[in-house]
């Protein structure tokens, strides 16, 4: 019993503590209102391994990092929208890359163009994009056993993760949520978003109900 009074009360802990780090634009219903296709971009990804590598391999690692939070986002609204409809819609991370590389844009380059020049070039309303910061190869998968010693020596914590979304027309941040990456968060890339948007999911800006909600 007090087993499930401890994990109970520690998520809780985590729930409260994932609302405090989300951001909504006090706008968002207006500036969201014509809203019908998303994009999800790469994530800019910076890695601090402990082993050696050079900065080419670095380079490449941290490509296919952020290349796997795309996929990522992309499995997760799909079983989502399965489940629930959403009122809009995501673009096939496919397309996004083929409209992207036919305009010479890909991981290396993509961070000079504005939201509103992007959103233009794929033909969307927002763009879902974010950071990665990351001390080991989480799309390789990590160990998830701890104990209590690894808090106190940092081995828990391997990164954090932050996730925003932009309104096409004007550029701006409508949306924004932040959380540290450790033990807890999950094996894999896909398991870190799931399990991540599933505690801001009743933040999320785009559920159905929360637009009714604000509506009334």
């Amino acid at each position: 019993m007090q087993k499930f009074i401890l994990y109970v009360s520690l998520f809780c802990a985590i729930a409260l503590n994932a609302q405090k780090n989300i951001y909504e634009n006090p706008r968002f219903d207006e500036m969201s209102d014509d809203h019908k296709m998303l994009a999800i971009l790469p994530f800019l990804t910076n890695l601090d391994l402990r082993e050696n590598a050079s900065e080419e391999d670095i380079q490449s690692l941290e490509e296919k990092e952020g290349y796997a939070v795309q996929d990522a986002f992309e499995t997760y609204f799909s079983k989502r929208k399965k489940k629930k409809k959403f009122p809009v819609d995501f673009q096939n991370i496919k397309d996004t890359k083929a409209i992207l590389a036919q305009h010479n844009i890909d991981y290396r380059n993509i961070d000079v163009y504005t939201t509103k020049q992007l959103s233009e070039i794929l033909g969307v309303d927002a763009i879902i994009s974010g950071t990665l910061d990351l001390n080991v190869l989480l799309s390789k998968g990590v160990s998830t056993d701890f104990s209590i010693t690894d808090y106190f020596s940092g081995a828990a914590d391997y990164g954090r993760i932050g996730v925003k979304i932009s309104d096409g027309d004007t550029g701006k941040l409508l949306w924004k949520y932040e959380k540290e990456i450790n033990k807890k968060t999950g094996k894999n890339t896909d398991d870190l978003i799931d399990r991540m948007m599933k505690l801001a999911i009743r933040k999320f800006p785009y559920e159905r109900e929360r637009k009714r909600d604000r509506g009334q």
